[in-house]
């Protein structure tokens, strides 16, 4: 019975359709709505959206069909806007699988439904998508398992970014596009945490990412915000009130705050370039020369190096000797590692790791670290695995390409990605460092 086996024939067929949202359907305004895509295979099909396949056990109808000629009904877009692309795959195959027929396939229909219905965000039932790993060292499987699964926990954002695993079960994340904060609960609600994450000045319509972007907890547990348009660093103090961190250095605002990490003792690191402004570089809201990395160290925020054009990611080595910065810059895709000194400065600054030759628009963003000392690094093409001695083990690639991640879970060993629009986890088989482990990890050296 276990023999593998192969006989008879079998015929399927892809149709791949690019939609573009039309600006007008008759008198029809679309723009916000929801679009559905309503298709009939002889006999059976498949749908795929942007390159997703969602799948959950017991599934009936949607992008797996449920039924012999039977319709898929598929939700493809929400809140949709006039000239976005949507690309669809739809596999189709003769049946019975069983004992397939010489006959052929063919589509029976496909239509296009805009339906006006309250838009927005939403969480969905935790389903399996597909993923796909690039195995290139053994030394991987010790962190993938073989069989690896990713899950869509909720869909429907305009941007995902900076997520924190709360110790109560709360997954907390950005949308700096919308300027919001969302909360996804341990019992798989969704909610809005904070309206206004980032600004709320009058001249918020120009601004594409005006909201928060990195977000963390301090050594007690309090969250901590890097927010865009406000040029600022701020904490949410246990009864609510909020605290401003950092916003200016030696008199002049900061541009807008990316990613953050605390040390064990409390000292808050942080990249600070341009890319919440409306015109990023050339904006002249601008005032700082430079894009920077600062420090927090007992109250006063040192500039500790301005060698990157666009430091993004940052995290800490597992014994802190070590901090991990990333560069967006399509010119200089790299990783940079500096020793770390007990009064927040930087020295000895190197090239940890470089992609610039990687294939892939994408420059470096969000930067995680596992216990083990295993970088996870959002970089060209998906999500890097690289060694603390910088081989790249492999890579992670998801449906929809992960900005950012978080560990979470009890135990640790789940990574949460925030992927363009839609929000996954993936269980891994090693834990990595959440705020709050570096504490247990200091008290054990």
């Amino acid at each position: 019975m276990d023999r593998r086996r192969s006989a008879g024939k079998l015929a399927f067929n892809w149709y791949r359709i690019q939609i573009t949202v039309p600006a007008r359907v008759g008198n029809f305004d679309p723009a916000g709505s929801t679009l559905v895509f309503v298709t009939s295979i002889d006999d059976y099909a498949e749908i795929w959206v942007d390159g997703e396949l969602p799948r959950a056990a017991g599934q009936s109808g949607g992008s797996v069909i449920k039924g012999w000629n039977a319709e898929n009904r598929l939700i493809i877009g929400r809140d949709v806007k006039p000239g976005q692309k949507i690309q669809l795959a739809v596999f189709g195959i003769n049946g019975p699988i069983s004992n397939p027929p010489t006959n052929y396939i063919y589509m029976r229909y496909a239509k296009l439904e805009f339906h006006k219905v309250t838009g927005g965000p939403v969480a969905v039932t935790p389903q399996e998508v597909n993923v796909e790993v690039v195995r290139l060292d053994p030394a991987i499987d010790a962190i993938v398992s073989a069989n690896p699964k990713i899950f869509k926990l909720a869909e429907g954002f305009q941007c995902t970014e900076g997520p924190i695993w709360m110790k109560n079960g709360d997954f907390l994340f950005s949308d700096p596009n919308a300027n919001m904060i969302y909360k996804y609960s341990a019992a798989g609600k969704l909610s809005v945490f904070k309206k206004n994450s980032g600004y709320s000045g009058k001249d918020v319509a120009e601004y594409f990412q005006p909201g928060s972007n990195g977000l963390t907890v301090d050594p007690q547990g309090r969250l901590t915000i890097n927010e865009h348009g406000n040029h600022r660093v701020t904490r949410v103090e246990k009864d609510g009130r909020l605290t401003v961190l950092a916003d200016r250095f030696e008199g002049k605002r900061l541009n807008s705050p990316n990613d953050l990490v605390y040390r064990s003792d409390g000292t808050l690191f942080f990249t600070d370039p341009p890319f919440g402004l409306p015109k990023f570089y050339d904006d002249p809201r601008k005032e700082l020369p430079y894009s920077g990395v600062f420090a927090l160290y007992k109250g006063q925020l040192k500039l500790v190096t301005t060698d990157l054009k666009g430091p993004n990611g940052i995290a800490f080595s597992p014994d802190e000797k070590y901090l991990y910065v990333g560069n967006w810059d399509p010119e200089k895709k790299i990783v940079m590692r500096y020793d770390v000194e007990a009064e927040g400065n930087l020295s000895n600054g190197k090239v940890f790791f470089d992609m610039t030759k990687a294939p892939g628009e994408d420059a470096i963003d969000g930067i995680k670290i596992d216990q083990q000392g295993n970088l996870y690094v959002s970089g060209p093409g998906g999500l890097w695995i690289i060694s603390p001695s910088g081989k790249h083990l492999g890579t992670i690639i998801a449906p929809k390409h992960p900005h950012n991640i978080a560990w979470g879970g009890n135990d640790g060993k789940t990574l949460y990605m925030t992927a363009q629009g839609t929000l996954y986890r993936m269980p891994l088989k090693i834990p990595g460092i959440r705020p709050g482990d570096s504490q247990k990890l200091a008290a054990q050296r």
